[in-house]
């Protein structure tokens, strides 16, 4: 006979600046003695989870553990969230995996539960419904990928310089290091989303002697640094597979009170395989979503073989008083290195622009698409180093600014540009372009460019605005043929400062152009000339080289 034990699993659910939520529901306790094993609620909401010896045994023999243990119904109709949340907690007492019951139909209400994931799971053909028309906390999602480990402060690291390639510490192993600077801003958007500003932030792996990976480099000079702090990176890989999940969306005011009511991943080393994500229920208003995948504050993460859908787009009134489409988005990663998304598509046309760009990224570095079919690529506050290859890109095409090395090939673009360089950030990329092997099929031809953006060199974004030092094009289809009669051909750059028309024109903040284009196989369908600019002056010391 098992004697009595009391376990209590504690989950430390702080909101570090690693952006972990806190949890409305407490704490859960898991209890072993005779009684029969139940998922109860306490006055202060905490989940008071008892298994029963028996019961202990059989889960330990099967080695997973499902979540009709814990008593979830799965018919789609009752709340199953609280035994949803109580099996996670008890595998990861246990370490032990969870299996999710056949093709049960789980649905999932708006209470202030999440549930935590740090073993393996596979959801296989179970659904889940997921309600956010009657939401206690939109901040927090139904599930967590975590890590057990926690984030610490560095101490003695008062500076950092760009590309360096040690820090001066002694880990236990791998580590990653965010980094701010709160006395200096940078990416001070300008437009209808205006604002002040972002503190000075980066992110970089070291090993445990300090080593910082040269793949994801420190890409700025930090001369003073206010906060520094380290997280041990998991060296498993955690797999998450399938499921098809269903939201129902939100019906609220239209206005920047972002969703989070999916997955958000905060742990290294995670694959998720052959999820589902649909959304029904958007009506004539709705709040806009933070990303039903969201990942953040980690390294190597790889979503695949997952289908995903765009969001309705509403609108609102930005920081600027003007009326403006709100983004909302099926996938984020903010804070993140080394993200792939691979064999990726939605289930909304890409090309339906009711729907807004499916990913939207920030302090990021090394993101790939590989075999995707979506309605954009994103970096809004900057990406060092993308790839994007065997892909389709919709209507709102390749949006980026950042630094390093931006790979397109053979991929089909259809938006208005090749690659806009986002004007809201300064249209700044520092580093190289290389497009190869490419069809662009540009939506608006009329105005057809490879590389768009705008740039009037009146307004300062924290640092200074680079455009691609060098643009690599080779084997290159553009499918220009529905022009219009005044179709002068194909630009490489679009008019980024029609005021700029000769020396009289001063720029404030100095914008750093592109010194060279090299061209090989080109072939534009309509058989118009390609050019290099509208704006002749402001693009007169580039070099183009064609083949």
């Amino acid at each position: 006979m098992m004697k009595y034990k009391f376990l209590v699993l504690i989950f430390s659910i702080v909101n570090y600046a690693y952006g972990q939520p806190k949890n409305e529901s407490g704490n859960i306790s898991i209890t072993s003695n005779k009684t029969a094993t139940k998922v109860s609620i306490q006055d202060n909401g905490e989940l008071l989870v008892n298994v029963s010896p028996q019961d202990l045994q059989k889960i330990k023999s099967k080695a997973f553990v499902s979540y009709s243990d814990f008593g979830a119904v799965g018919d789609g109709k009752t709340d199953d969230i609280d035994a949803i949340a109580a099996t996670h907690a008890f595998a990861n007492q246990y370490q032990i995996p969870v299996k999710v019951d056949g093709k049960s139909k789980y649905y999932i209400s708006g209470k202030g539960r999440t549930a935590y994931i740090q073993t393996n799971t596979n959801f296989g053909d179970a659904s889940f419904i997921i309600d956010d028309t009657q939401v206690q906390n939109r901040n927090l999602p139904v599930f967590m990928i975590s890590s057990t480990f926690k984030p610490f402060k560095l101490k003695g690291i008062t500076a950092l310089k760009r590309n360096q390639d040690k820090i001066n510490v002694s880990l236990s192993g791998t580590h990653l290091i965010t980094v701010s600077n709160a006395t200096m801003k940078q990416y001070i958007r300008f437009g209808a989303n205006q604002n002040s500003g972002k503190a000075q932030t980066d992110i970089f792996i070291v090993d445990k002697n300090g080593n910082i990976d040269s793949r994801a480099p420190i890409i700025w000079d930090f001369d003073t640094i206010t906060d520094i702090t380290a997280l041990p990176m998991d060296s498993t890989m955690l797999i998450l597979k399938g499921g098809h999940f269903t939201t129902i969306a939100n019906k609220e005011n239209s206005k920047y009170s972002y969703y989070s009511r999916g997955i958000s991943i905060r742990r290294s080393n995670v694959l998720v395989e052959g999820l589902e994500h649909r959304v029904i229920g958007e009506g004539e208003t709705g709040a806009p979503y933070g990303g039903f995948i969201n990942i953040g504050d980690c390294a190597n993460v790889t979503v695949k073989n997952t289908l995903l859908t765009g969001h309705k787009v509403y609108k609102t009134i930005g920081a600027a008083g003007v009326p403006v489409s709100m983004g909302t988005y099926d996938l984020s990663v903010n804070k993140a290195l080394n993200v792939s998304f691979i064999n990726c598509s939605q289930t909304n046309d890409i090309n339906d622009s009711a729907y807004w760009g499916i990913l939207g990224s920030n302090y990021s570095k090394n993101l790939l698409y590989d075999g995707c079919s979506f309605s954009r690529f994103d970096a809004h506050m900057g990406v060092a180093n993308a790839t994007i290859r065997n892909s389709k890109l919709g209507h709102q095409g390749i949006n980026a600014i950042g630094s390093g090395k931006f790979l397109v090939e053979n991929s089909t673009i259809y938006s208005r540009h090749l690659i806009n360089l986002r004007p809201d950030y300064g249209s700044t990329w520092e580093g190289e372009f290389i497009i190869r092997n490419c069809t662009f099929a540009p939506s608006n031809v009329k105005m057809a460019s490879l590389i768009g953006g705008a740039y009037s060199g009146q307004h300062n974004f924290g640092y200074t605005c680079y455009m691609p030092e060098k643009i690599t094009i080779e084997n290159l289809r553009i499918d220009d043929t529905k022009s219009p009669l005044d179709y002068e051909g194909p630009a490489i750059f679009a008019n980024f400062n029609p005021k700029m028309k000769d020396e009289s024109y001063q720029e404030k903040f100095p914008y750093v152009k592109t010194k060279e284009v090299n061209i090989k196989n080109l072939n534009i369908l309509s058989g118009k000339p390609l050019r290099v600019s509208d704006n002749t002056f402001m693009f007169k010391d580039v070099k183009v080289n064609k083949q």
